[in-house]
């Protein structure tokens, strides 16, 4: 049996992944502060957690709650994707709060539930971590430091979780390409002067550039569930075949 794990399911791309992967038949529990009433009814698993707080992260995580979902899965998934792009803007004007949060939210709790994620999961036959990257991560954007130094963090992390060669376990980073989400909506508020490639986005949602959430969910699934997944450990997802 399927058992996955997805952060940010509440909307966005996380929403995404989380219906199809009920689609699929999978056991979902999904991690966000909001809830996601439509996904509840289908039958997934919520928890309310601040991923922003390592401490209260890490006490959920002691709870044993993770293990126990995880405890009789044939094929194991955790699907980082919960992030902020915030803060927006040079140093000088980002914030200690702020770049805490995005450092905390990006990178903190996702290599936590991966770690406990691994643990739990030691007689499974069959695990896999994905992290939701982004092409910020692979190369600068001025205005972006913050999310950029965060997505690169966890294409290292990929990589160096995959020098391990912990057995049964296949991880990547995946860039999904840019979609349609709040995200982007945050993007196209900011100032241009704290992010000169504003027009760049703005005329993506002009011109109907950006992908619908739901549709890349179901694509990072596709290649989440694929056999030669884990093959290539940062990956774009626009530029995988189907099958």
């Amino acid at each position: 049996m399927i058992k996955a794990i997805v952060t940010g399911h509440s909307r966005g791309l996380g929403a995404g992944v989380a219906a199809a992967l009920l689609r699929r038949g999978a056991a979902v529990l999904g991690i966000a502060r909001g809830a996601n009433g439509a996904l509840a009814a289908q039958g997934m698993q919520e928890v309310a957690l601040d991923l922003a707080d390592a401490g209260a992260v890490a006490a959920w995580l002691d709870s044993g709650t993770l293990a126990h979902f995880l405890a009789d899965a044939t094929t194991a998934v955790l699907v980082n994707n919960a992030g902020v792009v915030t803060p927006v803007g040079p140093p000088g004007r980002q914030g200690a709060g702020a770049l805490a949060q995005a450092v905390a939210i990006n990178v903190t709790a996702a290599l936590q539930l991966a770690d406990a994620f691994v643990a739990a999961t030691a007689r499974c036959p069959d695990r896999r971590i994905v992290h939701v990257s982004s092409g910020a991560g692979r190369h600068p954007y001025a205005g972006w430091s913050a999310y950029c130094a965060t997505k690169a963090a966890l294409d290292m992390h990929a990589q160096a979780v995959a020098q391990d060669a912990v057995p049964g376990l296949r991880i990547a980073s995946v860039a999904p390409g840019v979609i349609d989400t709040a995200m982007q909506a945050h993007i196209r508020g900011v100032e241009q002067r704290d992010f000169p490639a504003l027009a760049r986005f703005v005329a993506l949602r002009r011109e109907g550039g950006l992908a619908a959430a739901d549709e890349t969910g179901a694509r990072l699934v596709d290649y989440l569930l694929r056999a030669q997944f884990g093959d290539v450990v940062l990956s774009d997802l626009r530029e995988l075949g189907q099958g």
